[in-house]
């Protein structure tokens, strides 16, 4: 059995999946800049933008332009999948590529040799689809639900306080 030790993912992911999560819970015609999105995450506003950008453009975000323009879910947050944001940002290629390191060294055989893909190859491959699967089961309003059940009422009640003095 293999084990993956560590998937790393990009802090982007963290910071778009947050960022999501809190802007379902804005008003209808609520948006919040991307400056104000990273002080409330306390992230680099130029490095955000970059994900803010490619979370637009996979049609996860509006960005609405004027005085009290920034951004807002393009669509529900019942419609948008934690893999949603995930692809947006990381793209949809595999965690595992395989080069098929087998086919070399001193045991290696030539290509007929090996009709099938490598038992490495093929749990990897069965592990990103478990994995995304997984994450194309949580939507961005389970994320909403599942804040609201478990944190800090007191760092919910400053939340709200923040989010609403950003919109004034």
């Amino acid at each position: 059995m293999f084990i993956i030790r560590s998937m790393k993912l990009s802090d982007g992911i963290e910071w778009g999946i947050h960022v999501t999560t809190l802007l379902a819970v804005l008003p209808p015609e609520g948006a919040l800049p991307a400056a104000r999105l990273a002080e409330f995450h306390g992230v680099p506003a130029a490095y955000l933008a970059k994900h803010l950008q490619a979370l637009s453009r996979a049609g996860i975000l509006a960005s609405i332009h004027g005085p009290r323009g920034g951004y807002r879910l393009a669509k529900p947050a019942t419609e948008i999948t934690v893999l949603d944001v995930v692809e947006a940002i990381d793209g949809t290629e595999p965690a595992f590529r395989c080069n098929e390191i087998r086919r070399r060294g001193p045991t290696a055989q030539p290509a007929a040799a090996y009709p099938l893909p490598c038992g490495i190859h093929r749990v990897m491959v069965s592990a990103d689809l478990v994995w995304r699967a997984s994450l194309r089961s949580v939507t961005v309003a389970d994320l909403v639900t599942t804040v609201a059940n478990d944190g800090d009422p007191a760092g919910l009640v400053a939340g709200a306080k923040w989010i609403r003095d950003a919109l004034a």
